[in-house]
């Protein structure tokens, strides 16, 4: 009778035990889980940097690997995916569409600057995150009315039309921009000049030069023009012009104190080294991807610094079917060489770093690089 009351007792206390241990692993599992999603939604960024390498495969940027004396900071980023980059009317997109679907979300055909397949204005992120109180800037190295930083500003049915996307930038929602394209926005076929647009719009542009270290008034907007179309070659004289106008945009756009509370974004092109494959020119397009990577390991420093910033490194497209092959059967050298002077359709890294930089990897289309800014900046309280 007693060894079967203790049993009965044993039982009760291992069946406790077990009730206890199965209630405790449940609500750690709950506990676990609130954290976890506390963690996700705290993962935000409050300011983003999309640099776009223009033309820029993976072959371009392993050229960095075997350029560069020490190591680029490509090797800096934890988190890498691959984005599918077709536009909506060709299997291989265009630098207008390639960026269209960055800047607005949109598949859509060859030449268009921020409208839809149909030709209807997309509403752009630059325009979206003004309106959530955002400070924007601009940088390209190519004329600032170029396919890729004309998609962050203006709405027009082809990429050729400069003038009209130059008259759309004086009354833009960018607060700050460089680049060269002077003769679109002073010496028109036209004979127009927007200098006085430019002004009403409480712009400040200087057509000549470009410190990383003068000071600029958060209270007014700025614009640099610092050549006639696009800027100079790496290798004709261009100089630190990406990292010195990355370096001062920087320094404008944080904690802006008019439209910056909170945020800011900035979008800066490599442009050039599209162009390099454009020419079948490996030397041209290895000093580019080394100027853009120069320019990268700043903008990392600022973000590593700052805490509260999502740095992406993609491009539109691949330019020139570049590969680093052997040369002449010689395994131990290495000569760039090209299959098309045009672009390809191979898939696009996609480099992040930063709160949010999770979202940024696998293989998915490019207009989620929108998608993804997007509903990280709506997560925001």
């Amino acid at each position: 009778m007693i060894h079967r009351l203790n049993k009965s007792i044993a039982v009760k206390i291992i069946s406790f035990l077990i009730l206890t241990l199965f209630v405790n692993a449940c609500s750690s599992q709950k506990v676990a889980s609130t954290n976890d999603i506390k963690s996700v939604q705290e993962d935000k960024p409050l300011n983003i940097i999309l640099m776009i390498g223009d033309g820029m495969g993976v072959s371009q940027v392993s050229s960095s690997y075997f350029s560069k004396e020490t190591e680029p900071n490509f090797s800096r980023f934890n988190t890498i995916g691959l984005i599918k980059t077709s536009s909506g009317s060709h299997l291989i997109t265009d630098s207008a569409a390639g960026a269209t679907a960055f800047s607005a979300g949109k598949k859509t055909y060859n030449g268009a600057i921020g409208v839809d397949i149909d030709t209807l204005s997309a509403e752009n992120i630059v325009e979206y995150l003004s309106n959530k109180e955002y400070a924007t800037g601009l940088i390209a190295t190519s004329s600032i009315t170029h396919a890729t930083p004309a998609s962050f500003f203006a709405h027009v049915k082809s990429r050729g039309m400069a003038e009209e996307i130059a008259s759309e930038l004086p009354s833009s929602q960018v607060d700050f921009f460089a680049g060269g394209g002077k003769q679109f926005f002073f010496n028109r076929k036209d004979d127009k000049s927007l200098y006085n647009e430019f002004v009403t719009n409480e712009f400040t542009i200087d057509t000549l030069s470009l410190e990383k270290s003068q000071p600029l008034s958060k209270s007014k907007k700025y614009g640099f023009l610092l050549s006639k179309d696009a800027m100079p070659r790496m290798d004709q004289g261009r100089g630190d012009f990406l990292l010195n106008a990355t370096e001062l945009a920087l320094s404008y756009l944080n904690k802006n104190e008019v439209k910056g509370k909170n945020g800011f974004f900035l979008m800066v092109e490599g442009s050039q080294i599209d162009w390099g494959g454009h020419n079948n020119d490996s030397e041209y397009l290895k000093k580019e991807v080394l100027d853009f990577d120069k320019t990268i390991g700043r903008v990392l420093d600022f973000a590593e610094a700052d805490g509260n910033t999502l740095v992406i490194i993609t491009a539109d497209h691949e330019t020139g079917g570049y590969t680093l092959a052997s040369d002449n059967g010689d395994y131990n050298k290495i000569k760039g060489s090209f299959s098309t002077g045009g672009h390809s359709a191979t898939l696009i890294p996609v480099f992040a770093y930063g709160p949010g930089e999770a979202n940024f990897s696998g293989i998915y289309e490019n207009t989620e690089i929108f998608e993804k800014i997007i509903e990280m900046v709506n997560q925001q309280k």
